[in-house]
């Protein structure tokens, strides 16, 4: 008698186990779910997620500091790093830094960091942040409405896609990231220099 009281117990938590897996495993948005695994320096924080193939990206549409509006078309025949954030992630706060050094490092015709915010506040409370955090080489781009996240199927903040110069995904980050640390540079690196091969190449045929 005591030995059954005792199983009967014990199942209880481990139902409630179960249950409690379950249901994470359910919550796991499907976008997150299907990106292929990637391993990471830790030095350099979450790891970059490369896709297979590139991925068409659907248009959606933002304004700079100015309220001028833009698309990613605008930035068509560059090399994109899109980090999506807001003034109230801490660790959107964490890796600012990082690519404020990485657009001065790299930033130019063939690159540029694209630190899309979208803090429904607007221009006043980024340009506040970028202040307090000393950010000097990147410029200030609002999504008010927050429907980038939608589009790209962002699971947090901060996430950050890198995006070729047609406009299509490469591959992404979710999470903060060192990115002016060496793992990333030299990642950064291999895609501009495909690209300046892309280019050569279509200039020596013609």
């Amino acid at each position: 008698m005591r030995v059954r009281t005792i199983a009967s117990l014990s199942a209880v938590p481990a139902a409630a186990i179960i249950a409690v897996l379950v249901a994470w495993r359910a919550a796991i948005p499907p976008a997150a779910e299907n990106l292929p695994s990637a391993a990471s320096n830790s030095s350099d924080g979450a790891p970059f997620i490369a896709l297979p193939t590139p991925r068409p990206i659907a248009s959606f549409s933002f304004t700079t500091g100015d309220d001028a509006p833009l698309t990613l078309a605008d930035f068509r025949g560059r090399l994109v790093l899109l980090n999506l954030w807001a003034t109230w992630c801490v660790p959107c706060r964490k890796e600012m830094p990082a690519l404020d050094r990485l657009q001065a490092r790299l930033g130019g015709p063939a690159f540029t960091v694209i630190p899309l915010s979208i803090d429904h506040r607007g221009r006043d409370a980024v340009a506040r942040f970028y202040r307090e955090l000393g950010l000097s080489s990147l410029g200030i781009y609002i999504d008010k409405s927050a429907n980038v996240t939608y589009v790209v199927n962002a699971v947090g903040m901060p996430t950050t896609l890198l995006i070729d110069a047609d406009g299509r995904e490469l591959g992404r980050v979710i999470g903060p990231a060192e990115w002016d640390g060496a793992a990333m540079l030299s990642r950064l690196a291999s895609y501009l220099e495909v690209r300046g091969s892309d280019v050569g190449a279509a200039s020596h045929t013609n």
